[in-house]
């Protein structure tokens, strides 16, 4: 029998709590080799599916159930099955906050422990939260955030694919951690993030490259032909609410650009040429003006 895991059991005998289950042998899917997955086996000879789940069991007959720890912490089973096993991942809900860390509901009598120091970023009652389960030093189950390990590196996806996940994590040095349909690992690169990210967030992005090891990266722009026309539109608007008139050229700062138009410089420099060849623009020393539109030119004498 294993601990936070489905299995089959079989019915060795019925008392008046319940019935009692031993393992009927059936091979679980094997788990990836990590310590937080370790000590799942339970060294018992069976356990107890209570009484008011039994229905018409019999000795002999299999059963599926969950395996995990009563508030008493004593191994227990159940017939309810939550959305997530040992390793897996799922979205949850926030149903209280305590010192201790948040509990998270799972569809099971005693809800899950979300300790702080797993996760990414500070949660509140009734938040949706995206968790993987694992086992703590104490051989209890237990949510993380820190999905990373739990995330699977074999998606359908290929370069240019569009899809969706949620952020997980976010990081100053490599970028912002996303987990694509809940289950797969995906990166978007810090050169590639130009406004605020943060964990629990849902994006749409387009698969940028597909790694050797399987991971995504990802970007939140089209590809750079495709985006050029609404980059060129931001910044044309952008100059039409300054009055027409902006202190920033290709020689400004990548940060600079970055904090004003949202977007890296190599875009800001390829919108400024698209404006420019459609006389949009003018490229002055320290700056960017607007050539007015025929009908808001003044009349030439």
């Amino acid at each position: 029998m294993e601990l936070g895991r489905i299995q089959k059991l079989t019915v060795e005998e019925i008392k008046d709590q319940g019935a009692y289950l031993i393992d009927s042998s059936a091979s679980l899917p094997a788990l990836p080799e990590q310590p937080r997955l370790a000590n799942r086996v339970l060294q018992i000879p069976h356990i107890l599916l209570p009484k008011n789940q039994c229905g018409h069991l019999a000795p002999g007959d299999s059963v599926t159930v969950f395996v995990y720890k009563d508030s008493s912490d004593r191994p227990i089973a159940t017939t309810t099955l939550p959305p997530l096993e040992l390793g897996g991942v799922a979205e949850l809900t926030v149903t209280q906050v305590t010192r201790i860390g948040a509990f998270l509901s799972w569809g099971l009598a005693k809800d899950l422990l979300l300790p702080f120091h797993e996760q990414t970023a500070r949660v509140k009652e009734g938040d949706s939260v995206l968790a993987a389960l694992y086992i703590d030093k104490s051989s209890r189950l237990c949510a993380t955030m820190k999905l990373y390990p739990y995330l699977h590196t074999d998606s359908p996806y290929h370069r240019d694919d569009r899809v969706s996940g949620r952020i997980y994590e976010t990081s100053n040095n490599f970028g912002v951690f996303v987990a694509v349909d809940n289950q797969y690992s995906a990166m978007i690169p810090k050169r590639e993030v130009f406004f605020p990210l943060l964990p629990g967030q849902p994006i749409e992005a387009r698969v940028a490259r597909v790694l050797e090891d399987g991971k995504l990266t990802l970007s939140l722009r089209d590809k750079a032909y495709l985006q050029m026309d609404g980059d060129s539109q931001l910044v044309y608007s952008a100059l039409r609410g300054a009055g027409g008139y902006l202190p920033y050229h290709d020689k400004s700062s990548a940060d600079e650009i970055k904090a004003r138009f949202g977007m890296g410089k190599n875009a800001f420099k390829r919108a400024l040429g698209h404006l420019y060849k459609e006389k949009r623009i003018t490229l002055e020393e320290n700056g960017i003006r607007l050539v007015p539109p025929p009908e808001e030119q003044p009349p030439k004498n």
